[in-house]
């Protein structure tokens, strides 16, 4: 069973892994083009046309613990696709860090007046490079897609839409610039593809929910939603989002028990 999950990234061609190389150059130029100013004031103009909960449910996408909630059904529909997204997250993740603290570069809040754009929530200053939420959202959604089927994967098309949105919602609540979200978009895809490459490895046999890792992914739904009843994600608007994510997952977790007992002969 192991052989009919090798690498779906491995096999397929080689230049999709030049795809995020796009996004990437289009930041660069933006950045020594002098425009990162006038692209970030745009979109955060134009994007005030929609309401701010729109925003910063999108945003949400892009928060660990939000994109976990989201996904954890996947534990019993795909596990394998689930798995992919968050190792591509986790590794995502680290690079994030990596860069924004060997950058530390200013985010528009630093930079531009406070009336000269608009914000949701509370200023962020530093550490703007790459946009975090962005590499998550872009991380999930590329580990779910290349670890599907080759020919299942025309129809998850619209991850990378929700990803984008994500993105883009960054620069909508007024917390990152146009290039943040452009890097960010490129590790994502990236680090996903390197999350289906990872979970290509694990036996079909281990991803039962009888097995030990499943079941730790279930007790991570359990404190998910400790979060999702405690704390507020990126803003208070996301709040009612934060209970049905809850919801969601206490429906998951009963499922998940129930297929814990042993099918009769």
């Amino acid at each position: 069973m192991a052989e009919q999950h090798k690498s779906a990234v491995a096999i397929a061609s080689p230049w999709v892994w030049f795809i995020p190389l796009l996004p990437l150059g289009l930041a660069i130029a933006i950045y020594f083009s002098g425009l990162q100013t006038a692209t970030f004031l745009f979109i955060n103009r134009y994007t005030q046309l929609l309401p701010d909960t729109f925003w910063t449910w999108l945003t949400f996408l892009g928060n660990g613990w939000g994109i976990f909630a989201i996904c954890l059904p996947l534990l019993l529909l795909a596990p394998r696709l689930l798995i992919a997204g968050l190792l591509g997250s986790l590794f995502g993740g680290i690079v994030s860090l990596i860069m924004k603290a060997f950058l530390a570069l200013p985010r528009p809040a630093s930079v531009l007046a406070s009336g000269d754009f608009y914000i949701v929530g509370e200023p962020l200053l530093q550490r703007a490079m790459p946009s975090g939420h962005t590499i998550t959202a872009f991380a999930v959604a590329s580990g779910i897609f290349f670890a599907c089927d080759r020919d299942k994967r025309s129809s998850l098309w619209w991850v990378f839409i929700l990803a984008g949105l994500a993105g883009l919602s960054r620069n909508a609540l007024g917390a990152h610039w146009l290039t943040d979200v452009l890097a960010g978009c490129a590790i994502g895809v990236w680090s996903g593809m390197f999350g289906a490459i990872l979970v290509s490895l694990i036996p079909e046999t281990q991803l039962s929910p009888i097995k030990v890792g499943p079941r730790l992914l279930a007790l991570g739904g359990l404190g998910t939603i400790y979060v999702m009843l405690t704390q507020t994600l990126d803003s208070e608007l996301n709040q009612s989002l934060q209970y049905a994510c809850a919801v969601l997952i206490s429906i998951t977790l009963a499922l998940f028990i129930k297929a814990q007992k042993p099918k009769a002969i």
